[in-house]
């Protein structure tokens, strides 16, 4: 019942077809964490993209990179992108989803597009496992590269963006169910 509220307010704003929430952003900034805290708190389902990218190709995300190399994983996460058909769903997407026009066309019609931000330095903080956590990267990239690269594409596609510093992820939550029932 509390997500009514939130959904009633797009559906007012002329944004019928955006009944999804969808969280873009760089690795480890916690789009799945608080993907799950939102849905819970909102009322809608949860569905991370790289769960059913491992789901689908029955391995993890690091092993799909070394086996099938960069670019092909770019080809599998958009195909899985493309074929979600969900409504009332709050939906964490890979840090590369960006990468693919198509994939964020397609997530743009599904719904609001939120960009969860933060700083290069504090993301290299969180990302200890990154030989093994399955980033997308080119050999050699650092977190450093990919911020500077990927920065840019997440704020052409983001509707809103969440500054993520200092704030603990209910604080987060609420922060972006003000935003979306036009509270904030």
């Amino acid at each position: 019942m509390r997500g009514t509220p939130v959904t009633a307010t797009l559906h007012r704003t002329g944004e019928a077809g955006r009944s999804n929430v969808i969280l873009i952003g760089m690795p480890g900034v916690g789009k799945s964490t608080i993907g799950v805290l939102l849905a819970k708190q909102m009322g809608l389902s949860f569905h991370d993209t790289d769960i059913g990218i491992q789901a689908a190709q029955g391995c993890s995300l690091q092993e799909i990179i070394d086996r099938d190399g960069v670019l092909r994983f770019r080809e599998i996460e958009e195909r899985c992108v493309l074929a979600l058909a969900c409504r009332s769903h709050v939906i964490a997407t890979g840090g590369s989803v960006v990468y693919s026009p198509r994939a964020m066309a397609h997530l743009g019609a599904m719904g609001t597009i939120m960009h969860l931000a933060l700083d290069a330095e504090r993301l290299m903080l969180r990302l200890s496992n990154l030989k093994t956590r399955g980033v997308l990267r080119a050999p050699g990239q650092t977190i450093a590269d990919l911020y500077r690269e990927r920065q840019p594409l997440y704020r052409r596609y983001a509707h809103l963006t969440i500054d993520c510093r200092d704030a603990a992820p209910d604080s987060l939550v609420n922060r972006i169910v003000a935003h979306l029932s036009g509270e904030a």
